[in-house]
């Protein structure tokens, strides 16, 4: 099985009804070359059954908290979401915020490595379906002639700091990493 189709298997789409118009369109996604950083945060692995039962959530909630102990944020307004399929029957997600190279690095939070990548850009909105939203960006990658990148991170969603982790149609940005 691809990772698109995984991804589509353990989506959440139960908004499938809502109107063409407030998906994902060719002209809403965009080739985007993210800058390699370094992060802090929290680390989880775990299955699809748990993301979609709320523990990422969770982890943005406990990092949130914590971020007092990270002495230093590169950008204080946007929570990373990165995440590798490198796990069976599951995957591997980091709730981790930009910090300046060398950065110190707060009791049982890790540092990642995020290299240099061109991604596929998609601006999902509050509301949207989020499976549907994926769907048309993996769906773009393939038409434009791309490949979703086998890199270690398989996709990346930049947060606003002070969104609610828990709210059920959030609004942030899907990078998928291409190649």
């Amino acid at each position: 099985m691809t990772q698109h189709e995984q991804m589509n298997l353990n989506l959440n789409l139960e908004e499938t009804d809502r109107a063409a118009d407030a998906e994902a369109s060719a002209g809403d996604i965009v080739l985007y070359e993210l800058p390699g950083f370094e992060a802090v945060g929290l680390k989880w692995e775990g299955t699809f059954a748990g993301a979609d039962a709320g523990e990422i959530r969770d982890l943005q909630d406990e990092l949130k908290a914590r971020i007092g102990e990270i002495p230093k944020l590169s950008r204080p307004d946007t929570l990373f979401g990165l995440s590798s399929h490198v796990v069976k029957e599951g995957f591997l997600h980091y709730a981790a915020v930009q910090v300046p190279a060398g950065a110190a690095v707060p009791g049982d939070m890790v540092r990642i490595e995020v290299p240099s990548l061109t991604c596929a850009k998609y601006e999902h909105q509050k509301g949207q379906s989020i499976g549907l939203s994926y769907s048309n960006v993996y769906a773009w990658i393939e038409k434009q002639g791309y490949k979703a990148a086998g890199g270690e991170f398989t996709h990346i969603e930049l947060y606003p700091m002070t969104q609610d982790s828990h709210d059920p149609h959030p609004a942030f940005t899907i990078l998928i990493p291409i190649s």
